[in-house]
C-alpha cells in the first residue's frame, strides 16, 4: 500500500461564501462558519444506512456512440491520443454523471450558473460537457442562445434542443472558434486538465469583453467538523490514493480552491468564490442538504469502482480484486451517518473586463 494512504486528513482554509445567496452555512461555531453543516439528531444505529449499493438510480441509461476506447477491469475508458483520463466512460458512468449534475444542481439552489451574465447571452461554450445535459439544459432556459458543448468522447445524446450542438475535442489544445462567448463554463474537471492556467488563459481570449467564465469544482479532501470521521480511517486513505493517483497521471486533483487564483492571474475581474460544503450521507438537519448528501451519497457508491480502479492498478500497482475488498472497508464508512463526512465544492465565477484587449 502506498505511504499516500497513511497521510494525514487535511481541513480546508479560508474559502468564501456569497454573503445572502442562501448557500452559506448557518449556525456554525466561531470561525468554522464557511464549513459547518448542522447534523441531524440523534442517529440510532438503524439509520446508519440508506438503500445497498444496488439501490436504483435517479436516472435513466443514456445511449452513446463511443468512437475510441479501451476496456480495463471489465470498465470502458477514452483511449484517444493515450488519454490517462481516470474515470471510464461506460454507460454505468453516464448515468453517475448525470445523478451528480442533479445533485451539484440542487447543492446550488437550484441554478445551473451563478455568473451574473446577461439575460440574452448569443453564445455559451461548456467545457468537459460529459453527457450534455448541463448544456441541453442551458439551451432550454435559454433558446434563443447557441450552447456549444465540448468533450473528448462522443457520449451525447442525438436529440437535443435545436439550439444546442456538441463538439468531439480535446479541449487542451489550442482553440479556433471564429466567434467568442457570453459565458464559458467548466464543471467536474478534477482529475482531467494538465495545465489549468492555460486552460483558463484560453477562455479569457475566447470571451467577449464583459463576458464570464464560471467553474464548479473540489477539493477531494474529506474532513468533518463533528462526527467520527478520522484520519487515517479508510475512506480518508481511499481519497488519498485516488488523489495521489491522479496525480501520477499529471493532473491537479484538488483544482476547486485554486480556481480564484488562476482567474486573477488570466486577468479576470470581480472574480467570486463560492465556497458549498457537500455532506456525504443523508446525515444533515437541513432537508436541502439532507437531500444533497443522499444524492452524494448514491453517486459515490454507484462511481466507486470507476473512480478506484486506475487510480490503484495503474499508480498503486494493486490487483483488481485488492481494490474490490478495500472498497469493501469505503462503502461501509460511506454508509455510517455518525461520521457526518462532507468535503468542498467551489463555483467561482470571474468577468473578462469591458476594455480588455485581446
Amino acid at each position: 500500500m502506498s505511504s499516500a494512504l497513511a497521510s494525514e486528513a487535511r481541513r480546508p482554509e479560508e474559502d468564501e461564501v456569497e454573503p445572502g445567496s442562501g448557500l452559506e452555512a448557518e449556525g456554525a461555531p466561531t470561525g468554522q462558519a464557511e464549513n459547518f453543516i448542522e447534523a441531524e439528531e440523534p442517529f440510532d444505529d438503524g439509520d446508519s444506512a440508506v438503500g445497498d449499493d444496488d439501490g436504483a438510480s435517479y436516472t435513466t441509461s443514456l445511449k452513446s456512440v463511443v468512437t475510441d476506447y479501451i476496456e480495463e477491469n471489465k470498465r470502458r475508458y477514452h483511449a484517444a491520443r493515450g488519454s490517462t483520463y481516470f474515470l471510464p466512460n461506460d454507460e454505468a458512468e453516464l448515468d453517475r454523471l448525470d445523478l451528480f449534475h442533479h445533485c451539484l444542481t440542487l447543492r446550488a439552489g437550484g441554478k445551473l450558473h451563478l455568473a451574473p451574465i446577461d439575460p440574452t447571452p448569443e453564445r455559451i461554450l461548456d467545457l468537459g460537457t460529459g453527457t450534455g445535459i448541463w448544456a441541453i439544459e442551458m439551451g432550454d432556459k435559454y433558446p434563443d442562445t447557441r450552447v456549444l458543448g465540448n468533450d473528448i468522447s462522443a457520449v451525447q445524446p442525438e436529440f437535443v434542443p435545436p439550439n444546442v450542438s456538441f463538439e468531439i475535442d480535446d479541449f487542451e489544445l489550442p482553440w479556433a472558434y471564429s466567434s467568442k462567448f457570453d459565458l464559458i463554463h467548466g464543471r467536474y474537471l478534477a482529475g482531467s486538465v494538465r495545465n489549468w492556467p492555460r486552460l483558463i488563459q484560453q477562455a479569457y481570449k475566447f470571451l467577449k469583453p464583459g463576458g464570464y467564465i464560471e467553474m464548479q469544482d473540489f477539493d477531494m479532501h474529506f474532513y468533518t467538523t463533528h462526527g467520527e470521521f478520522k484520519p487515517g480511517c479508510p475512506l480518508d486513505k481511499w481519497a488519498r490514493a485516488v488523489a495521489s493517483g491522479v496525480s501520477a497521471f499529471g493532473m491537479d486533483p484538488h483544482p476547486g480552491p485554486q480556481l480564484k487564483g488562476w482567474m486573477q492571474d488570466a486577468g479576470f475581474v470581480a472574480v467570486k468564490d463560492n465556497l458549498l460544503p457537500m455532506p456525504l450521507g443523508p446525515w444533515p438537519k437541513d432537508r436541502r442538504l439532507k437531500e444533497v448528501g443522499t444524492l452524494d451519497l448514491m453517486q459515490f457508491l454507484d462511481g466507486l469502482e470507476g473512480i478506484s480502479l486506475r487510480a490503484f492498478t495503474h499508480t498503486h500497482k494493486w490487483e483488481p480484486e485488492e481494490v474490490k475488498v478495500f472498497l469493501a472497508l469505503v462503502r461501509r464508512e460511506m454508509l455510517n451517518v455518525k461520521m457526518q463526512v462532507q468535503h468542498n465544492y467551489h463555483i467561482v465565477y470571474g468577468q473578462k473586463p469591458w476594455d480588455a484587449k485581446d
